[in-house]
């Protein structure tokens, strides 16, 4: 557990804070950060929204479906995103910074493509502001814990603040996870890593979140009221060469007809920045990072975000990028 709020204390209550970071970072991956400032009353007014959301009819959650989108905005249905080409028994709506679509030009990049408006339910205006507002909000909360991070390796805080400058590609989930599958299959979503920097993830009181140990067995994250989960992507852990640490994880469906929710927070940089290596003392000691040849990354992030997306959402991809889906 970490205390974001240890950072204005003396000296050496940061220096303890880093330690502690620094260990969570580069042995786990995973921490649950308090102190982080986000108020409980922020936190009703988005959780409120979603729920309203999700009570919704599916013909009005329907009405803003992404396969309406050819920026992967809108509502999921149940079933239909998939992680490793299997099915993941749950459904979402997936919202971004608002900005105005970028169309790719004649030698653009594809990824310009995930640039583009988000759609709301027209009966719920108090989604719009409320889900707006915590993207503003873990935006500044993920950038104080990157200085922070890269502060407790030795490494520039501001080292990446031009791959964030800008328009950084802020993406919000609003997920439900409806219990089991009719088919019993236990996948919420199924194993991963997360591909950008960092993820912030609210849990409600529903467990179902699991971490990858070393030995490929998984560990419990238990929810902790008031606290985010945090996770680092394979951007982190490929920019420092596997010191920081990218740690799979999924979500076990809830039991029987029992509902989770979950609102993960990605911050991601722009979708053009290049990542360069980070500079930092300890970079001697790294491991190297995961090399798995189904999943090559790259250092163009968009380039990583647009491969998870036409992954995740065939559907989406053959109705409008079907030329992706021969690459």
């Amino acid at each position: 557990m970490i205390d974001l709020a240890r950072t204005y204390g003396s000296p050496e209550e940061r220096g303890r804070m880093h330690a502690d970071l620094r260990a969570a970072a580069t042995e786990v991956g995973f921490f649950q950060l308090i102190g982080h400032g986000v108020t409980e009353a922020q936190t009703a007014a988005l959780t409120g929204a979603m729920r309203a959301f999700f009570a919704l009819s599916e013909a009005d959650r329907m009405a803003i479906s992404n396969l309406n989108s050819p920026h992967f905005r809108g509502y999921t249905r149940t079933g239909d995103e998939q992680t490793a080409g299997a099915r993941d028994w749950r459904d979402q709506l997936d919202i971004g910074t608002e900005l105005p679509p970028h169309v790719p030009g004649p030698g653009e990049p594809a990824y310009w493509w995930l640039q583009g408006p988000n759609l709301w339910p027209p009966a719920l205006p108090e989604l719009r502001t409320a889900a707006l507002e915590w993207i503003d909000a873990l935006a500044e909360v993920s950038a104080r814990l990157l200085h922070e991070l890269l502060a407790a390796i030795g490494a520039p805080p501001d080292f990446y603040d031009d791959a964030f400058a800008g328009h950084p590609h802020l993406h919000l989930k609003l997920v439900r996870y409806p219990g089991t599958a009719p088919d019993g299959a236990g996948q919420g979503v199924g194993t991963h890593k997360d591909y950008g920097f960092i993820t912030l993830l609210l849990q409600d009181t529903v467990g179902g979140l699991q971490v990858q140990r070393p030995d490929g067995t998984f560990l419990d994250v238990p929810p902790m009221p008031g606290a985010f989960v945090v996770n680092l992507g394979e951007l982190l852990e490929v920019a420092t060469d596997g010191y920081l640490k990218a740690t799979s994880h999924r979500v076990v469906s809830p039991p029987g007809a029992s509902e989770r929710y979950s609102v993960p927070f990605f911050y991601n940089p722009r979708l053009d920045a290049h990542i360069e290596p980070l500079e930092f003392p300890h970079s001697h000691h790294a491991p190297g990072a995961t090399d798995d040849p189904s999943n090559p990354l790259y250092a163009e992030f968009g380039r990583n975000e647009l491969k998870g997306y036409v992954r995740a959402h065939p559907e989406v991809t053959r109705r409008f990028h079907a030329e992706l889906l021969a690459e």
